[in-house]
């Protein structure tokens, strides 16, 4: 006759220990976490939990860059972001190394609790991937026409740029475009092109420059305005 031994799991029989009880404490509130989520809002500056493969991170808002609707810019952030220690860790598995990326807010599953801490990459040990399903939202560039008293308004945004050197080449080719005419193309204002963070919030006020002529995308912009 075959006998069957069930025990309990646990250190003895009886009360679990205070730090069984704690996995199991983590444990539910991870649970509650996920099928609870606090509702994320744009423009609160709030760290977002979003999904990256089976994976639940940390990303942190770029400061000013989270009022949009469908997309914000973000950072992915080791789920201890805070302490001393999570800094070279983070390091470690990658989570420096992404810069800012676009993120979907569809992505967004709620507000980042410590509860999800257990679902990340960092807590698995594991190195975050080469692609995290968000692409970059680095640079941009603005062409600003401005008034003496620095009123004004932008004219033309270019981007994103994954790499701020050519951002900042673009802008110098665009200011050398307007050397000599910058004071006179708008009568009373001055148009300048510089290098600013692409603002994911925003993004469909920018023109993607890639493949495309900037110096024609000005003049079509000044056209515009002088029409």
């Amino acid at each position: 006759m075959t006998r069957r031994m069930f025990c309990r799991c646990g250190n003895a029989p009886g009360a679990p220990s205070p730090e069984d009880q704690a996995v199991v404490d983590a444990f539910r509130a991870m649970l509650a976490a996920v099928c609870d989520p606090q509702p994320w809002t744009p423009g609160r500056a709030q760290d977002a939990a979003v999904r990256v493969g089976p994976f639940i991170e940390r990303a942190h808002p770029r400061p000013g860059d989270d009022h949009g609707t469908d997309q914000i810019a973000v950072a992915l952030v080791h789920p201890d972001t805070g302490h001393a220690a999570a800094y070279l860790h983070g390091h470690q598995l990658g989570y420096t190394g992404k810069g800012w990326l676009r993120c979907e807010t569809a992505a967004i599953l709620g507000v980042w609790q410590p509860a999800y801490a257990m679902l990340t990459h960092a807590a698995a040990g594991l190195p975050l991937p080469d692609d995290v399903g968000m692409p970059p939202a680095h640079y941009g560039v603005h062409v600003e026409a401005r008034r003496s008293d620095n009123t004004g308004y932008t004219l033309l945004r270019l981007g994103p740029y994954t790499q701020t050197w050519i951002a900042s080449r673009d802008a110098d080719r665009l200011n050398t475009e307007l050397a000599g005419k910058a004071a006179t193309v708008i009568p009373g204002f001055t148009v300048t092109a510089k290098d600013a963070p692409f603002d994911v919030s925003d993004h469909d006020s920018y023109t993607d420059p890639h493949g495309n002529d900037i110096a024609a995308l000005l003049a079509d912009a000044l056209a515009g305005v002088s029409a």
